[in-house]
């Protein structure tokens, strides 16, 4: 029914992929100029919600950045062909540029032994791979820090496996809802927000974005 009103109004209905719920949070915003085109683009961890967004603790990033922005729009343009977005570099897009992503940093982290560390914020984990990622990275002496605000399917302090892991939920007076991923210390960390939890549902049947915070100011 509230479709056809917005038919009915003149606005254009995309509908949803028959096996994928989109969640991601995204949105990219085309100025034609007299110099061309530019883009500005925004990814978030909440929805665009105003009685949620007065309960929710979301972060929410914004860039003029082409690359991004492009991605985006190629992001919109399989939605609209009733297609996942295809692999993206700038963005990570869900369900083809989101979990192998995160499985190469996690990579990187192993590899650097006990100078490497990891720091996650999601809402919930239960994905086997990514927390049998997890184990390694502790077994390699990787400092891992979870903070998981509801279901964690993963056991911290479990000698010779999860040592070096610990998880924390924050309970507060807002629902903490942000998405955070962090990976690497000092000069070479990485970090990341996004629309996604490390649950099965969100890396193999959603369409989520993640964006790496890569300026001072959104950095901090």
């Amino acid at each position: 029914d509230y479709s056809e009103m917005l038919e009915d109004a003149g606005c254009r209905v995309i509908y949803g992929l028959p096996d994928y719920k989109v969640h991601s949070k995204l949105c990219v915003i085309t100025r034609r100029g007299v110099s061309g085109e530019s883009r500005i683009t925004q990814v978030g961890t909440g929805n665009y919600n105003e009685v949620t967004g007065e309960q929710y603790t979301d972060l929410s990033l914004i860039t003029a950045r082409e690359d991004v922005g492009l991605e985006a729009e190629a992001a919109f343009a399989a939605l609209e062909n009733g297609e996942i977005p295809p692999e993206t570099h700038s963005l990570w897009i869900a369900p083809r540029s989101f979990k192998s992503r995160v499985m190469e940093m996690l990579d990187q982290e192993i590899a650097k032994g006990p100078a490497g560390r990891v720091a996650i914020k999601v809402n919930a984990l239960n994905n086997r791979e990514m927390m049998e990622k997890l184990i390694e990275c502790s077994q390699a002496g990787v400092r891992v820090e979870l903070f998981i605000r509801g279901i964690c399917s993963l056991r911290p302090g479990v000698p010779g496996l999860t040592d070096h892991i610990s998880v924390v939920s924050v309970i507060g007076r807002w629902l903490e809802h942000s998405r955070i991923y962090s990976f690497g210390e000092g000069a070479d960390q990485r970090l990341f927000i996004g629309s996604g939890d490390l649950l099965n549902r969100n890396l193999d049947r959603r369409v989520e974005a993640f964006i790496e915070a890569v300026t001072p100011d959104t950095r901090d």
